[in-house]
């Protein structure tokens, strides 16, 4: 008879399923995967001082030139998305202002 869970290769993501699964991303990692996302779409660097994001709500709020602003707000569900396939759907913002 085996023992249980002898001899059984588990990947290491498996491990820490369960962790992804209850806790959401910081602050600063969501804002910093909105930057990067908004880079590689329009070409455009973001400074972390010119958005913030609040958990509670889940929006990130831009302060940049109203152009740009335009632009980001026009792709919203673009870049939405984009930041979804990134975080998963527990830790993505559901708005930008």
């Amino acid at each position: 008879m085996r023992k249980k869970g002898s001899g059984e290769i588990v990947k290491i993501s498996k491990l820490f399923e369960v962790y992804a699964k209850r806790f959401t991303a910081p602050e600063k990692s969501v804002i910093k995967v909105f930057t990067e996302v908004v880079e590689e779409l329009y070409g455009v660097s973001i400074g972390g001082a010119q958005c913030s994001y609040k958990p509670a709500t889940r929006t990130i709020l831009l302060t940049v030139p109203g152009t740009l602003k335009s632009e980001i707000l026009l792709h919203k569900n673009e870049v939405l998305a984009h930041i979804t396939g990134r975080l998963g759907q527990k830790s993505a913002p559901k708005e930008i202002l």
